[in-house]
C-alpha cells in the first residue's frame, strides 16, 4: 500500500495520541534513491509550555515543528544550517490557556508570541479595537493562533515521497459566527520546498466575514544586519512617521537598536500573468534564502515588518501576506477589505516556501522576481486608505 494515513487527534471520535513515531526510508520526489524521514508527536510538560502538542516532521531535508495547539502554527524550521526562527522574549511556545486574548488593554496575543509562522484572524487580525466606552471589541491579530486543532491527521505516500500533516480548527462564538480554518502542510522526501495550503469556510447558516494575515518571523542568526528582503511591487507606502524616516533602507535589516519602534511598509504585491507573487529574504553573506510565493488573487496585500530591537527583546522580520491591512476591523471593513462568506462558503489559501542553500540560487531567484513588471510606486508618506 503506498498510501498510509494515521489519525492523531480527533476530538469526536475520542482519538488522542499523545506520542507518535514514525520513521522510514523514502523515496525521495522524482528520484531513485531514498532518504530517512522522520515524523513524531510529543507534549511538552512544564511551565506555560505545559499540554502544549509538537508535530515534528522531519522530510531528510528540512525539520518543521508544527504545533497543533497553537493553531497548526509553525515554531521552528531548519534545513542544515539555515534556521528558520526568531528569539521572541516569550519563553514558549505557549500553551493558549496562559495567554489573555481578551486582556483590557487589547494586547494580550504578544504574551504567546513566539512562532516562525503564526496566523492572525479570524474574526479580526490588526490593531485592537475598542468601543466608544473604551471596551475592547476586537484584540491584536485575532483568536485563531490560540486555538487548538480538534482533528489532526498525518498521510505519507511511499511512492511519491508526499508527506501531509493536516489539522481542523473552529473558531465559533454563539449567536455570532462559526469559522472553520483546514490547515495542511505538504512536504516531499528529501525536498528544500514544502506547501501551506488553508481553507476557511463559514460553517453557519448566517454569511459572515473574517480577516487573515500570515506573520512569518525570522530573526537571528539568519536574519542579521545587512540581511535584506526582495519584494516585487506595484505601490508601498510606510504605515507610520517611524518607517517614513527609514523608507530609504526599507529593504535592509539593520543594527540592533535598544529602544526603537517597530517600521512597517505596507504594499500591493506585484506578480507574474499568472498572479504569482516571489519574494525573498537573502541573510547578510547573500548564500543563503528563504523563497515565499502565494497568489495575489488570494493575497492582495502585503506586509514588512521589522523589529529592531536588541536580540533578546526581539530582533525579527516578518513577511505577511494578508487579504486585508492589519489596521483595526472597522477601518479595514470601510475600505472594503474585510472578506464575506456566505453559509457554507468557502475561500482557500496558498503559501509557497523554498530554502535555497547556495549563492547562485539567491542571485538566480533575486533576478527571477526583479524580472516581473511591476510599477514599485513608493509613496514617500503614509498612504491614507491604508492607514487611518
Amino acid at each position: 500500500m503506498s498510501q498510509q494515513q494515521w489519525t492523531l487527534i480527533d476530538v469526536k471520535q475520542g482519538v488522542f495520541q499523545e506520542f507518535f513515531e514514525f520513521s522510514e526510508l523514502l523515496k525521495q520526489h522524482n528520484e531513485n534513491y531514498k532518504v530517512p524521514i522522520h515524523i513524531s508527536k510529543h507534549r511538552l510538560h512544564g511551565g506555560i509550555s505545559d499540554n502544549v502538542d509538537v508535530v515534528n516532521l522531519n522530510n531528510g531535508r528540512i525539520s518543521l515543528e508544527i504545533l497543533p495547539t497553537r493553531g497548526m502554527g509553525i515554531w521552528k524550521a531548519q534545513c542544515g544550517d539555515v534556521e528558520l526562527k526568531w528569539d521572541s522574549p516569550v519563553l514558549g511556545p505557549v500553551h493558549p490557556s496562559w495567554v489573555p486574548i481578551h486582556d483590557p488593554n487589547g494586547l494580550g496575543w504578544l504574551e504567546g508570541f513566539d512562532e516562525w509562522l503564526v496566523r492572525c484572524g479570524l474574526e479580526s487580525n490588526g490593531s485592537p479595537e475598542f468601543d466608544t466606552n473604551g471596551t475592547l471589541r476586537y484584540p491584536l491579530h485575532g483568536r485563531i493562533a490560540n486555538l487548538p486543532a480538534h482533528h489532526l491527521s498525518l498521510s505519507v505516500n511511499r511512492e511519491t515521497g508526499e508527506i501531509t500533516l493536516a489539522g481542523k480548527i473552529i473558531e465559533s462564538k454563539l449567536f455570532f459566527k462559526k469559522l472553520e480554518l483546514q490547515s495542511s502542510l505538504t512536504t516531499y522526501a528529501g525536498s528544500t520546498k514544502f506547501v501551506v495550503r488553508d481553507t476557511v469556510t463559514n460553517l453557519s447558516a448566517e454569511p459572515s466575514e473574517f480577516e487573515l494575515l500570515y506573520h512569518i518571523n525570522t530573526g537571528q542568526p539568519f536574519a542579521l544586519p545587512g540581511s535584506r528582503v526582495v519584494v516585487p511591487f506595484e505601490r508601498m507606502a510606510p504605515r507610520t512617521e517611524t518607517a517614513v524616516q527609514n523608507l530609504s533602507e526599507w529593504d535592509k535589516l539593520g543594527n540592533e537598536t535598544p529602544g526603537s519602534e517597530e517600521v512597517v511598509f505596507f504594499f500591493e504585491p506585484g506578480a507574474d500573468q499568472n498572479g504569482y507573487c516571489k519574494t525573498l529574504l537573502i541573510n547578510s553573506h547573500e548564500n543563503r534564502g528563504l523563497v515565499l510565493g502565494f497568489n495575489r488573487n488570494s493575497f492582495p496585500y502585503f506586509s514588512f515588518w521589522k523589529s529592531r530591537l536588541a536580540n533578546t527583546d526581539g530582533y525579527v522580520c516578518g513577511l505577511e501576506p494578508s487579504v486585508n491591512f492589519p489596521n483595526n476591523r472597522s477601518f479595514e471593513k470601510e475600505q472594503g477589505r474585510v472578506v464575506a462568506l456566505k453559509p457554507g462558503e468557502s475561500r482557500t489559501f496558498e503559501l509557497y516556501f523554498e530554502i535555497l542553500c547556495n549563492t547562485e540560487s539567491v542571485q538566480k531567484t533575486e533576478q527571477e522576481i526583479r524580472n516581473f513588471k511591476t510599477a514599485n510606486v513608493i509613496e514617500p508618506k503614509p498612504k491614507k486608505e491604508w492607514t487611518p
